[in-house]
């Protein structure tokens, strides 16, 4: 299927980039004052209970990730670069230093394309533009919390304020950040982890913000790699680069102290400007976990890929729709959807992963789609073929009306008898408007355990922990848990 690279707008007609330094001055000492300043008290406690759930995801997705390709290669990789250290590298028996265990550990995270997806808050805020907010900041904040020897209210504190820095970044640039090819979760992440670094340091207000600086000329990462290993290197990257930031910040190394707002700096450079309103005061007011929300993902696989395939299983549980009765479905959505889901006929579990055709056909022949069903040899099925070949994923048009805040997808089951079964919806389980409980997240992390061959203890002492991770005195069983 060609995509129509016409359809690519520059951004929005009712975006209005910010390019008077003026209003934004100050701007990227806004954001380290924060970073600094804000106790863990300020943090309402139901945004801390939201952090615990994608914290526990996202240690969950790390142990499966040790298991897969990238994870073995990353191994092998520290074992020619990585010195002696004490952080950890989750699911296995490595330690190294804290840069290298938060790079190894951000692929870990994003290894499955399972991890968390923040949410848009205005309409002209591309979906897509945003970011998997905890593959760069959970690990940069845990080996920095382990090295320190830092306690868990420490810990997910910086955590909280890296996410936040991170959305709201994400936010306020240009949506034609995302739109001409950047990975806002390698663009972005960056400063999520050099915040949760800078704070588990200490830093002064100074110091954050050269941090900052130093992570923003480290930032970058190019959607043409979706589908690769290199998008999971994207996260881990960002998650070094923040930690390797506040490394030469703490020495003194020198860098601008307005990286974000200058005119040639973060926002200009990378979007062509930004919307000062997105997160000028808006910094922990709402917190981004609150307002509007992060979407845990039920299946790992592009997040664009969710509300149909949770429409598909609704139908297919409604209705009893066998594959064998399956005619033909046609899926619809808007442009933006299929300049990112790429891979019509994928070849791998890295593609199918983009590939909103082979989503539909293994729900459609398995009746689900989680980790086992991610494999290479999965996608090489010749049901699964067969079954790709009868999906129309195409543009529709009142997909396209319904703006891209939403990620409208609309499914017609075409049937055998001749009968039609129809459906649609903007957003997928997961998402806040219909989202996972504690409980749910802990199935799903039984299920990355389990696919990782970890050990049951483990799995549950880990579940039990993070619960209480506010009020752990240090690390230390935890560290112990997620290690071998």
């Amino acid at each position: 299927m060609e995509k129509n690279q016409d359809m690519i707008p520059s951004a929005p007609k009712h975006f209005t980039p910010q390019l008077d330094s003026q209003i934004g001055e100050d701007l990227t000492q806004e954001v380290a004052q924060f970073i600094v300043s804000r106790k863990f008290e300020d943090i309402p406690p139901e945004v801390v209970e939201l952090g615990k759930k994608s914290m526990l995801d996202g240690f969950g997705l790390a142990i499966a990730g040790s298991v897969a390709e990238s994870g073995e290669k990353v191994q092998k990789y520290l074992r020619q670069a990585g010195g002696p250290g004490e952080a950890i590298v989750i699911g296995t028996p490595i330690k190294t230093s804290s840069r290298f265990a938060a790079f190894a550990n951000g692929v870990g995270i994003h290894a499955d394309d399972y991890d968390d997806t923040q949410l848009a808050v205005s309409e002209d805020r591309v979906y897509g533009l945003l970011t998997h907010p905890t593959a760069p900041c959970l690990p940069a904040a845990f080996s920095e919390a382990q090295t320190l020897g830092r306690n868990g209210r420490d810990f997910i504190s910086a955590y909280l304020v890296g996410v936040d820095v991170e959305c709201k970044i994400a936010e306020a640039i240009s949506p034609r950040h995302y739109q001409h090819g950047f990975h806002s979760t390698a663009t972005c992440g960056p400063f999520a982890a050099a915040s949760a670094a800078g704070r588990l340091r200490n830093f002064d207000q100074e110091t954050m913000q050269r941090a900052l600086s130093i992570a923003g000329s480290q930032s970058g990462g190019l959607r043409e790699n979706f589908g690769t290993m290199t998008k999971p290197f994207h996260a881990g990257r960002a998650a070094e680069s923040g930690v390797v930031a506040c490394d030469l910040a703490a020495l003194g190394w020198t860098a601008t102290d307005k990286i974000l707002e200058a005119p040639r700096g973060f926002f200009q450079a990378h979007g062509g400007g930004y919307d000062i309103h997105a997160i000028r005061g808006k910094l922990g007011s709402p917190w981004s976990f609150a307002n509007p929300g992060v979407s845990i993902k039920p299946h790992p696989s592009g997040s664009l890929t969710h509300p149909g395939m949770t429409k598909m299983l609704e139908l297919i549980a409604a209705h009893g729709i066998k594959a064998e009765d399956v005619k033909k479905v046609d899926v619809g959505t808007n442009h933006n959807q299929l300049n990112a889901l790429i891979h019509h006929r994928p070849e791998d579990e890295l593609q199918a992963k983009f590939s909103m055709e082979f989503c539909m056909a293994i729900l459609l022949l398995d009746g689900r789609a989680n980790l086992p069903e991610f494999t290479d040899e999965t996608v090489r099925r010749t049901d699964v073929k067969e079954m790709i070949e009868r999906i129309n994923f195409h543009i529709h048009p009142e997909a396209e009306a319904a703006g891209y805040a939403k990620m409208t997808t609309i499914i017609d089951v075409h049937l055998q008898d001749g009968r039609t079964i129809s459906g649609q919806a903007d957003f997928g389980k997961g998402s806040p408007a219909n989202p996972l409980s504690y409980d749910e997240v802990a199935e799903k992390f039984r299920g990355c355990a389990e696919f990782a061959h970890w050990r049951k203890d483990k799995t549950e002492k880990i579940i039990s922990l993070i619960t209480i991770v506010d009020s752990l005195t240090d690390l230390s069983e935890l560290t112990s848990a997620l290690c071998v």
